[in-house]
């Protein structure tokens, strides 16, 4: 384990995480949400790995972190231009947005229905990790069914071994999960929400105001928060489930 709050054990610790994802092992890392495990996103034996030590299958594919926003066109495909704006106006950050994925991608992250959970982190640790590694598929920090670890030392806990390297950034960010947006429909709908509200969303796209709206004609005006609480990195078909 490695603290990330002195500078040369960081070096060191980024140093030792590039390996460890280059031979195909696994790492925890800080987000600004919680703690993840990762693995190189272009490895399907690290990423079967990983869905291993979390006690997951392959129907519960984990996200992608990314450490620039350009990214977001190598992996995804057809993407509409309000979420190039919430990209704009919410990474770095707890947005995770569910897109079509580039269907030239070679990888395998299991059962995604040809879509991709996206996420930037706001942490200068995980950014610095992922800025060397490129993409990495990251689940929360958390055996299945567990909470989700706020702390390096949990995140040991619950993988001891089974993990190379930890990179102790002290607690986690707010702790509470990424909002999780599917925008591989026509309209934009909100799958969980986390750490940004509906109306901090939709003074960037208005059109998830007005999904709150028919959410409360629907429901005789007890309009849904978001929506339905789940794993942050647990969300069917890609939609979503690591430090978001």
């Amino acid at each position: 384990m490695y603290d990330c709050q002195d500078a040369g054990e960081r070096s060191a610790g980024l140093d030792e995480a590039v390996n460890a994802l280059g031979r195909g092992a696994l790492v925890v890392l800080p987000t600004d949400t919680v703690y993840g495990i990762a693995a190189d996103a272009f490895d399907p034996r690290a990423v079967a790995a990983l869905l291993a030590a979390k006690g997951r299958g392959r129907q519960m594919p984990p996200p992608v972190l990314v450490g620039t926003p350009g990214t977001l066109d190598g992996l995804a495909t057809e993407v509409p231009a309000v979420v190039r704006d919430l990209v704009a106006a919410f990474w770095p950050g707890p947005l995770t947005i569910i897109c079509l994925a580039q269907p030239s991608l070679a990888w395998d992250l299991g059962d995604t229905d040809g879509t991709v959970a996206l996420r930037m982190p706001a942490d200068e640790t995980a950014l610095a990790l992922l800025r060397r590694t490129g993409p990495l598929a990251v689940s929360s920090a958390n055996l299945t069914g567990k909470p989700s670890a706020h702390t390096a030392s949990k995140a040991l806990e619950y993988f001891g071994d089974t993990v190379a390297v930890y990179l102790d950034g002290g607690r986690a960010g707010g702790g509470t999960a990424s909002t999780i947006i599917d925008a591989t429909a026509e309209r934009l709908t909100i799958l969980r929400q986390g750490a940004l509200s509906r109306a901090e969303l939709a003074a960037v796209a208005p059109e998830l105001a007005e999904e709150d709206a028919a959410d409360a004609a629907s429901t005789g005006g007890q309009a849904d928060a978001g929506a339905t609480p789940v794993d942050e990195r647990a969300v069917p078909a890609g939609e979503g489930d690591g430090p978001r």
